[in-house]
């Protein structure tokens, strides 16, 4: 039993699994060893009452008669058919003579569905077109991992021509240059990097000498990131910065390598870079129409190579961010010179880059003062004269791109919504003290949810529209907790679903209103109490744990449950999208398979059970 014992809890999902309740699971379960070519199980058969863990050999998974993947020591098969009591959706056979631990349904099933395990079984419950299993996503890797050669260097005097030959000679896209002493040594120096794009653009199609210096057409200072950063999230640097290289330093500040967007995605998930770019380059409404055309089918694409659906919003959400800059700036160009200088702010799901296709943009200005007295350009007036008529042409962009503005009037273009930034700070404070106030609650949450998207003098502000001297007040965080009770999870009786009972959606379940928002509410409220404004629902849920404001059990199956609900509703979009139809949030329940109808019931319910433990708490006076 010790040796069963310790492998199966060495493998998920028993790692998540104390000792006790591990040693019972141990003790029911049988080693079956199979020769090598013989089934285990057949396709279409059962439901099987097991589940099997790979102790040694191989086990080959076979959809009519393909072998779409190869399991190994560690690796469960057989969960799907047995939580959801279908038949088994293809043949697991013995690769090799193999050994398995075989567990008995009635010991594991209690196990698969708690919410601790969530993100093991959430794998299981999207059902994908057969093919070969893809695989690992690099983009779950840490970067450092991801360096295929040596550095290449150079001093910033070495001519245009000798570094173009050493690029070419080692096969590299990209040199580092050294700027000062020290130089990627820890010590200080600072990098640039020349790419092959620079030699294109910069030498070749200016004209430029090839003897003149590297520095003369090097980007400086070279974005760079630590070795420990997670591949997605440097991916998504690379289409905030629309960057293909970034050099990776060691903790100790050493050069370690470079990466490009090729070691990071498949083919496929380069897509956004190239929408990215397609944004960038264009020159009019029209250019801009034709590219996000084509954001439809990029979500698709990274859908079908899966993507994480939070992989997917953001990317989504950066997209949008380069779109909405590109309108801001042809609407400054055709309406000239602002008056003052101001900042272009997203709002809601795309400042926390949480967006999925059904999103519409909420969107804030904010300008530096109010201006002179009397009706000049510069006055008041003026100022919101001009950035009236600029939110009004952003608005109409995006509207001729496909991306409607926030149909509550969450928007630049209304009074409410366009502010000097002392103003937007004043809200902030008289929130503060009297969050009790006509529509107090609703703007807390937008002022929250905003983040920078585009400024007029260059760069982001270091203030966002949440004024961070500001300290929310007791009462404003009593009145947060309860507004993040507003919305309730759809978890009914006798086994089923509170659905839509009237109207073009009976039947049907809303995941944002029932499942995200819950989520998000909670989330902001916590954060906000832990000291912590922005960030996106998971960067709240942890700085909550991380400051004791939820449990951490509590914090996990949030985020665990938050996940699983985002990505069923990015699957139902997509195959709305392939439809051609509009996409939403409404699925109908007995379009699920069972497994996905009890894990999503799951997933409500850790969120009912967070939201009972406050309200418990707030009748108590403990929360104040």
């Amino acid at each position: 039993m010790p040796d069963v014992a310790g492998f199966l809890g060495s493998h998920p999902p028993f790692d998540a699994v104390g000792p006790d309740e591990l040693a019972r699971v141990a003790a029911v379960t049988q080693t079956e060893l199979t020769p090598a070519g013989q089934a285990i199980f057949s396709q279409g058969a059962g439901p099987v009452e097991s589940v099997w863990m790979v102790r040694t050999g191989s086990v080959e998974i076979i959809h009519d008669g393909r072998i779409l993947d190869l399991l190994g020591p560690g690796e469960l098969f057989g969960q799907a058919s047995m939580l959801s009591g279908l038949p088994t959706g293809f043949e697991a056979r013995a690769g090799q003579d193999t050994g398995c631990y075989r567990i008995p349904a009635d010991v594991i099933r209690p196990l698969l569905a708690r919410p601790d395990v969530l993100r093991f079984v959430a794998r299981s419950i999207v059902t994908r077109p057969a093919g070969p299993a893809p695989p690992q996503d690099p983009a779950e890797h840490r970067i450092a991992t991801l360096i295929r050669t040596p550095p290449l260097l150079c001093d910033a005097s070495e001519p245009v021509r000798e570094a173009a030959k050493r690029m070419t000679a080692h096969g590299a896209s990209a040199m580092l240059v050294r700027i000062g002493t020290g130089a990627g040594s820890g010590s200080g120096g600072r990098l640039g990097i020349v790419t092959d794009r620079d030699l294109r653009s910069r030498v070749v199609a200016a004209g430029l000498s090839p003897d003149a210096p590297v520095s003369a057409i090097m980007t400086e200072p070279a974005y760079t990131v630590r070795a420990d950063r997670l591949a997605a999230d440097v991916l998504l640097d690379m289409l905030e910065r629309d960057v293909h290289h970034i050099p990776v330093l060691s903790p100790a500040g050493e050069i370690l390598g470079v990466v490009d967007d090729g070691d990071l995605v498949a083919a496929e998930a380069r897509k956004p870079l190239l929408l990215r770019r397609a944004i960038d380059l264009a020159s009019s409404q029209a250019d801009l129409t034709a590219a996000a055309a084509g954001l439809p089918s990029v979500i698709i694409a990274l859908h079908d190579a899966q993507v994480a659906a939070g992989h997917v919003a953001a990317a989504h959400s950066v997209v949008l961010d380069a779109l909405t800059r590109k309108l801001v700036e042809l609407a400054v160009r055709d309406a000239g010179k602002p008056p003052a200088a101001f900042t272009w702010f997203a709002l809601g799901s795309l400042a926390r880059r949480e967006v999925a296709p059904s999103s519409d943009v909420d969107s804030a200005l904010a300008w530096q003062d109010e201006g002179a007295s009397g009706e000049g350009p510069g006055s008041g007036a003026g100022i919101r004269d001009y950035v009236a008529r600029l939110a009004r042409a952003v608005d109409e962009g995006l509207r001729g791109c496909g991306i409607a503005p926030d149909a509550h009037g969450a928007n630049a273009d209304g009074p409410l919504f366009a502010r000097s930034l002392a103003s937007w700070h004043a809200v902030t404070r008289s929130l503060s003290q009297d969050p009790g106030q006509e529509q107090g609650l609703i703007l807390v949450s937008v002022i929250t949810d905003s983040r920078p998207v585009w400024s007029s003098a260059g760069g982001q502000p270091a203030d966002g529209l949440w004024d961070s001297r500001a300290k929310p007040e007791p009462n404003l965080l009593r009145l947060l907790a309860r507004f993040a009770l507003s919305f309730r999870p759809p978890t009914g009786f006798l086994r089923d679903f509170v659905v839509e009972h009237s109207g073009e959606h009976r039947g049907q379940l809303d995941l944002k209103r029932g499942g995200l928002i819950p989520i998000v509410d909670l989330a902001r409220w916590a954060a906000m109490t832990s000291g912590v404004a922005a960030g996106s629902t998971t960067d709240r849920l942890r700085a909550a744990e991380a400051a004791g404001t939820l449990e951490g059990p509590q914090a996990r199956a949030l985020t665990e449950a938050f996940g699983f609900i985002s990505a069923l509703r990015l699957d139902h979009q997509v195959e709305q999208l392939r439809r051609g139809t509009a996409p939403d949030d409404f699925i109908d329940p007995k379009t699920l398979n069972p497994l996905a109808r009890s894990y999503l019931r799951d997933a409500f319910r850790v969120v009912a059970s967070v939201q009972s433990g406050l309200a418990n708490e707030l009748a108590m006076g403990i929360r104040s």
